[in-house]
Parts: C-alpha cells; sequence; structure tokens
C-alpha cells in the first residue's frame, strides 16, 4: 500500500468510525425511547452521539495523555530525545510536534494528534533509560511516520469512541435489570420483559464487539508499513530492529497499560503480567515482532 493510500484509507476509516457510532448510539436510544414510551430517550441519543464524537475529533488525544500520565516536556529536559525528534521532522517534512513523557520504565511510545500539526510523540523514562541513540532514532521514526501516514486520528478516535459504547452498554444493562424489569413487572408487562431482556443481552456484548471493532478498524499493515517508512528517515532498519529486540523482550509491568489504548504503543505494554485475559486477547493488534524483526533485516536501502 503506498503512503497516499494509506493516509485515505485511514480517513475513511475515521469517518465510518463516526458513522457507526451515531448509528449505534441513536439505535440503542430509539429502542428505549419505544420500550419506556419516551421520546426524550432518543433525543438524549441523538445529542450525546454527537457530542461525543465532537469530543473524540477535538480532544481524544489530550484525553489518551491524561490516561497515561503523560507529562510534556522541553527540551532542557531531554535534549538529545529533542535533537532526534527535530532531525527526523526535518527530514520527513513534517512540523515539529509536541514531546510528552511517561513515567514508567518499561520501553516504549506511542504518537498521537488529530493531524501533524497537532502531533504529539510520548516515550517512557524506560525507553530514554534502555536504548541508544540509533535505537531511539528507529523507534521516534516509527512514530513520526504514524504522524505522516495520518493513522494517530484514527487510533485515538478509537479510545474514546469504544469507551463510551462500552459505558453506555453498562448504564443501559443496569437500568434494564434494576430499574426496567421492576417497574415494568409490577404491570405485568411480560412481552416488555422479555424485549428489555434480549437488549440487555445485546447491549452486554457491546464491549467485546467494540474490541473487535479496534482490531478490524486497525490493520496490522500500518505497524509493518510505519516501521519501513521509519526506517527509510533513518536509512538504518537495524536500529529499529534492535530497539524491537529490546523492548518486546522487557518484561518490566506498565501501570497505566489498559486494553483501550494498547493499540497505540509502539509494542504490547501488557508485558510482564501473568494472566492475559480473553478480553485482552481481542484488542492484540500488533504483529509478531518477530515478524517485524524478519521484515526489517530483509530491508535494502
Amino acid at each position: 500500500m503506498t503512503l497516499y493510500n494509506q493516509k485515505e484509507s485511514n480517513i475513511r476509516k475515521t469517518w465510518l468510525l463516526f458513522t457507526l457510532f451515531l448509528i449505534i448510539v441513536i439505535g440503542i436510544g430509539w429502542i428505549f425511547s419505544r420500550i419506556y414510551a419516551d421520546p426524550s430517550i432518543l433525543y438524549f441519543a441523538v445529542i450525546f452521539s454527537v457530542l461525543m464524537n465532537f469530543i473524540a475529533y477535538w480532544y481524544s488525544d489530550k484525553i489518551v495523555l491524561k490516561m497515561c500520565r503523560a507529562i510534556p516536556i522541553e527540551k532542557k529536559n531531554a535534549p538529545e530525545l529533542y535533537n532526534i525528534v527535530e532531525n527526523l521532522c526535518i527530514t520527513a517534512g513534517l512540523p515539529m510536534p509536541k514531546v510528552y513523557l511517561i513515567r514508567e520504565k518499561q520501553p516504549n511510545a506511542f504518537a498521537t494528534g488529530r493531524n501533524p500539526k497537532h502531533a504529539v510523540v510520548a516515550v517512557t523514562e524506560g525507553l530514554l533509560e534502555k536504548l541508544d541513540r540509533s535505537e531511539l532514532e528507529g523507534v521516534i521514526s516509527h512514530e513520526l511516520s504514524h504522524v505522516g501516514n495520518r493513522d494517530m486520528l484514527l487510533g485515538t478516535v478509537i479510545v474514546v469512541l469504544v469507551g463510551f459504547i462500552s459505558i453506555l452498554s453498562d448504564i443501559f444493562l443496569r437500568s434494564s435489570f434494576f430499574g426496567g424489569f421492576r417497574s415494568r413487572g409490577r404491570e405485568g408487562g411480560g412481552q416488555a420483559q422479555t424485549i428489555l431482556m434480549l437488549v440487555g443481552i445485546i447491549l452486554a456484548i457491546l464491549a467485546p464487539i467494540a474490541a473487535i471493532l479496534i482490531q478490524l478498524a486497525i490493520s496490522r499493515k500500518r505497524e509493518f508499513l510505519a516501521d519501513a517508512s521509519g526506517s527509510l528517515l533513518t536509512r538504518y532498519p537495524e536500529g529499529l530492529a534492535s530497539a524491537l529486540q529490546k523492548i518486546s523482550s522487557d518484561s518490566t509491568p506498565m501501570r497505566v497499560a489498559n486494553n483501550t489504548t494498547a493499540h497505540l504503543w509502539l509494542d504490547d505494554p501488557f508485558k510482564g503480567r501473568k494472566k492475559t485475559s480473553w478480553l485482552r486477547k481481542l484488542f492484540m493488534t500488533h504483529p509478531p515482532v518477530e515478524e517485524r524483526i524478519r521484515a526489517l533485516k530483509g530491508m535494502k536501502i
């Protein structure tokens, strides 16, 4: 896939995601407005879905940075990191992004922002401590490639929209069982109880469906493309290959890791945890590190 096609594909996926969110939330509102004979529920669902799409587009990067407890840093705090980012941005023809630090010992990084002019590159303390300069250049070039490929908006918007779908599922499910059933039970509305039960079951499985949506919306190919594009920036694919080897073999746990943001990171942030839930497995969007390293070592630049 060419760089232009990747950008266009990500734009289409982002708008498709906005549309699906609108349909799902408004559909849920319509069902409950019919069950409770209250049209205000539908009005609320329409306003809520539009508002969440607005927040997802304009503020999703800030929400993600807050979730990861990232703090902005200046050049004086990490001069080598800043020099690497500046030099690679000049080479790639990209604006200088904001740089954030996450106080975690696991080496990892991600990029976020709605476009290159509002991009952010976030790195962990562990990344700065455990990688040498060529490896750090490889990681930063990978993240800047996500910026250039317009991957960040799609990945970051998914965090917000999927999270809100999960919250809505829980709210409506609880209202069905603890509110709707009791009130309808007194009125003898057996049919309404059956409908509420079915709706509750559907809503209960929305969260894992949202996880699958993440898998479908974010292709593993984007990681391979970012690896390749980043290597073209540094002209040294061995740097990123060595970084991936170090990062994947480091078992330091990450306190801020969660299912919703896992796909944003350079590598799986759940390393070092003894158990992997079935839900977490649905969010495994990264290709195997061995395949990425093999592809990098096979590049001829």
